[in-house]
């Protein structure tokens, strides 16, 4: 198929995704997607995945996304932030006057301060960032009829993995520790999933939940606190690659395109 990326991604990759969304092209067709977190990674992809299946099966699909800093966005990506299916709006999913003009058919809630020091300097930033963002999102959300949402967590709600299990299943009950203030983001996430729980007992608001884990892929920023990408920046650099474990936890990883 070679489809074109705007974003600078192996042709391929993109091939790959539309595969994958393939399923999805009725739901699609016409419909008008609101993304928060645009600007980060899992949003680039997004954006990036979005343009490209409309225009490889023509669905009249429109995107609104919203970033803190879509000027900024521009000057990495200019003709992704360019492309006609997207419409812009510069917010903080924070904002409790944050609105969306014009109907919505669906919304990737995919905002979140993905930042370990952040989560260690200010874990109430962060929570605030989580919690109160989703919740402005499904009041928004909740102004259109029949809208699905799709919100995107994180396997932190399931606590640290004890060491006797291989893997987790969906309904294992760790947690983790609500008295650690290292555990924001952790509890963040949690706190985000009730609310989806309970606006979808309260409001009927239909809602997905991503419990998203371990990802490797294009636009993985490298300074950051995921362990693969520093591996990858300082094997790219020349530089000795430190591993702060003991050698044994073992960690699966998911390519993008697959996400």
């Amino acid at each position: 198929m070679n489809a074109a990326s705007l974003s600078g991604l192996d042709p391929r990759d993109i091939d790959d995704v539309l595969r994958h969304a393939a399923r999805f092209e009725h739901d699609l067709r016409g419909a008008r997607v609101l993304v928060t977190g645009a600007t980060g990674w899992f949003g680039t992809w997004l954006l990036d995945a979005l343009v490209a299946l409309n225009r490889a099966k023509s669905l009249d699909l429109r995107i609104v996304a919203v970033s803190r800093r879509p000027d900024t966005f521009a000057q990495r990506y200019p003709e992704l932030h360019a492309a006609e299916e997207i419409e812009w709006v510069a917010a903080d999913v924070r904002d409790p006057g944050l609105d969306i003009d014009g109907p919505i058919t669906h919304v990737i809630h995919a905002a979140t301060e993905a930042s370990a020091r952040l989560n260690a300097e200010e874990p109430d930033r962060m929570f605030d960032t989580i919690v109160g963002g989703t919740r402005n999102l499904l009041q928004v959300a909740a102004r259109h009829r029949d809208v699905k949402i799709l919100l995107i967590s994180s396997g932190a709600v399931y606590g640290v993995q004890p060491p006797e299990l291989e893997s987790l299943c969906e309904d294992y009950s760790g947690a983790p520790d609500v008295l650690d203030a290292g555990n924001a983001y952790a509890e963040g996430k949690r706190a985000a999933e009730q609310l989806a729980a309970i606006w979808h007992a309260t409001r009927g608001l239909h809602i997905t939940i991503a419990r998203c884990f371990a990802f490797v892929g294009p636009h993985m920023p490298f300074d950051a606190h995921f362990a693969i990408g520093n591996f990858i920046r300082d094997a790219l650099e020349g530089d000795e690659i430190h591993i702060k474990g003991d050698g044994k936890p073992l960690r699966s990883y998911l390519y993008m395109s697959d996400l």
